[in-house]
């Protein structure tokens, strides 16, 4: 054996090819065998001979840059040409890939890149295209100087922090590919952010003169980098009193970014009312979104100033500002430019949807209910049904800042005309197009929409020759249904859904004006605009609590002849909208008496005036509680949170172990035969 063995280690010494063919069978395995201090020799040798010996694979036509070819020393940065990571911030990646794919076709027939091309339909707009963005950074890396890099760990491990529930909710496993630890580095290594486009930093600074006043508002556009840079620093500037934060992303993942202002920001305050502006909600419409950018710097730079009204403003009221609820289809309004008065073009989200359409109709509930004695016409559920329709990511944020955050007061702002409309704005009769149909606090929503156009010197104008002038009749505010009627509008949602009460204002009637005309369009606004938000304190306010000073959340408060009823925050603190006048109040909660107070609001009084109740628990058995009826109980209340929006895939699976198995996602990947991604299913 050991002469053997000195012959084979022989011939692979002198790299002999015939002696090497013949004893590769048979000779090197008994060589290896246990125990041969021969092996670790034998090994390397074996090892170093069969590389040198391998051929070199043939070079394919347009990959040369592989490295893999017998004419390619290295391989080459290449441009992207991937369909779905066109859209990444560098230019160029290189082949093979972290995933040891070696050319862009076998990228594209992988059921990795499938996946990412898909994930917005299969997470319903969750995580986009933030995760398509991660994905791409593993399968088509950045590459600069012919070298890859890797994405940052940090925004991977952030990213599947915030994703991995919208995974779980279509019971789908967290991608193998975007293991963070695996594919990832950390800063230290030189990573790059994958995402960095979509936080909105990047941003070209114009030549500004050192020696601006610090109340100086540039009256520009403002692109979406533009937008979040200024809300940036504007909050940095005033610290103490401001910060932003995003209540979502776009479709197009870019954040819907909040300036907030507050004595204490980022917190609810008790009995501190919560008010929103929400402009841009079409994209086309950019009056709205401009004129928020420029009142945070005006609060902002007033508040330092020393301004009262301001101060008493911001010390009083938590305000929070959406400048932009729709930027993917103000970016496409954008590239027609300013002074073009389209109508179309950018109105649409980039899913094609119109989110002043997108919201649950709960109006035609309402209507069905107010037939039925002692039917309440608040807080009504989202039906189930609406889940099964397109809902906008935009829409979902939106509906879901309303449940964190116990809003009184909101307007919308829009662009076309120069009106103030006001709930409902769905018609009573579906057919009929321009029909009065009041919400039952109507006195109430004619007194908020008077508060805008009474302070804006064109809509209070009494001549008909200019914008607007079809409503001088009407004082420049009209019931929205009376208009035109249409469903699934934010401002009826807000009233049916939520304690909130809140009214469309139009503008101005060129949707996106040149920028020459928007310092004058911010005067006839400014004074409008915070008055409006001065009418978040008219009414009462109060605390509900037990007899031992503990707070009642959700107890409802009623007003006698408005068949409208709010709920007490958290905190048991409430704020209630009502116009001068003598009012019944009555205060109840599930398992406490009802206690009623009444209430006289004087004509000149401009604040809110404070109403607590304090009730005691009652004393009965078990199933006469159950007998109450469930209408007033906070129990309907549909928390989106815990609702389930892929449910009625859930029930299309049936109850069979064997449909279970396979998710209904599985067809998406049906074509691919045995690379069918197996590590997506869950193991249960």
């Amino acid at each position: 054996m050991p002469s053997q063995c000195t012959d084979f280690l022989r011939a692979l010494e002198s790299q002999a090819e015939e002696p090497l063919h013949q004893a590769a069978g048979a000779t090197s395995l008994r060589c290896l065998h246990k125990g041969s201090s021969m092996v670790p020799s034998l090994l390397l040798l074996l090892a170093g001979l069969f590389r040198a010996t391998e051929p070199a694979p043939r070079c394919e036509t347009g990959q040369e840059t592989l490295g893999q070819c017998q004419n390619a020393q290295k391989a080459k940065c290449v441009d992207i040409s991937l369909g779905s990571c066109t859209d990444v911030t560098y230019t160029q990646t290189m082949y093979p890939n972290f995933l040891d794919q070696k050319s862009r076709e076998v990228i594209e027939y992988s059921s990795e890149y499938i996946l990412i091309s898909v994930l917005h339909n299969l997470l319903q707009g969750e995580c986009n295209p933030d995760l398509r963005l991660l994905g791409c950074s593993v399968l088509a890396p950045q590459c600069e100087k012919d070298k890859v890099i890797k994405p940052c760990r940090h925004v991977c491990e952030n990213l599947k922090k915030n994703c991995l529930s919208a995974f779980d909710a279509i019971d789908m496993a967290w991608p193998y590919f975007l293991d963070c630890d695996r594919f990832f580095a950390g800063e230290e290594e030189g990573c790059f952010d994958p995402l960095a486009k979509l936080r909105g930093d990047v941003v070209v600074e114009e030549d500004l003169p050192p020696d601006l006043p610090a109340t100086f508002i540039q009256f520009k556009h403002h692109s979406y980098s533009q937008m979040v840079s200024t809300l940036k620093k504007t909050a940095s500037r005033c610290s103490h009193i401001a910060t932003t934060y995003s209540i979502g992303r776009s479709f197009e993942g870019k954040d819907l970014f909040v300036i907030e202002f507050s004595t204490k920001p980022g917190h609810h305050e008790l009995l501190k009312p919560e008010f929103k502006y929400i402009g841009n909600m079409h994209g086309n419409e950019v009056v709205g979104k401009e004129l928020l950018i420029y009142l945070a710097q005006y609060l902002c730079s007033e508040y330092l100033l020393g301004n009262p009204r301001i101060q008493t403003l911001i010390n009083n009221t938590r305000i929070h500002l959406l400048p932009s609820l729709n930027p993917d289809g103000y970016e496409l309004a954008a590239e027609e430019g300013a002074g073009y008065n389209g109508w179309v073009i950018g109105r649409q989200t980039a899913q094609n949807l119109d989110l002043n359409r997108n919201f649950p109709d709960l109006t035609s509930e309402a209507y069905r209910r107010a037939g039925i004695r002692g039917a309440r016409l608040d807080h009504i559920p989202i039906p189930q049904s609406y889940w099964w329709g397109k809902v906008a990511p935009e829409t979902k944020a939106v509906m879901k800042w309303m449940r964190s955050i116990p809003f009184v007061l909101s307007a919308s702002l829009h662009g076309g005309e120069l009106v103030v409309t006001y709930p409902y704005d769905y018609s009573r009769h579906p057919m009929e197009e321009k029909e009065f149909s009041p919400t039952p606090d109507e006195k109430m929503f004619k007194m908020l929409a008077k508060a805008y156009a009474d302070a804006h010197p064109v809509i209070s104008d009494r001549s008909e020759h200019r914008c607007g002038g079809n409503f001088v009749k009407r004082g420049g505010i009209i019931n929205g249904a009376e208009w035109y009627s249409f469903t699934g509008g934010m401002a009826d949602f807000n009233y049916l859904h939520t304690n909130c009460f809140e009214v469309t204002v139009e503008v101005g009637c060129e949707k996106f004006p040149l920028e020459e005309e928007l310092f004058t369009i911010w005067h006839e606004n400014r004074d409008a605009l915070l008055n409006y938000m001065e009418m978040v304190h008219r009414g009462i306010k109060g605390i509900v609590s037990d007899k031992f000073g503990n707070p009642i959340k959700n107890a409802r408060i009623s007003v006698r002849g408005i068949q409208h009823d709010i709920t007490t925050a958290a905190d048991g603190d409430y704020w209630r909208l009502l116009p001068p006048g003598t009012y019944v109040i009555t205060a109840q909660a599930m398992g406490y008496t009802r206690v009623m107070k009444r209430v006289t609001l004087p004509i000149k009084m401009k604040r809110a005036g404070r109403v607590d109740f304090v009730l005691r628990p009652i004393e009965v058995w078990p199933n006469k509680l159950l007998r109450r009826p469930m209408e007033g109980m906070n129990d309907q209340y549909d928390p989106l949170e815990l609702f389930d929006p892929h449910a009625q895939h859930a029930q299309a699976r049936g109850g069979s172990q064997q449909v279970r198995e396979k998710p209904w996602w599985w067809s998406y990947f049906s074509s691919l035969g045995l690379h069918k991604p197996l590590w997506l299913l869950k193991q249960h």
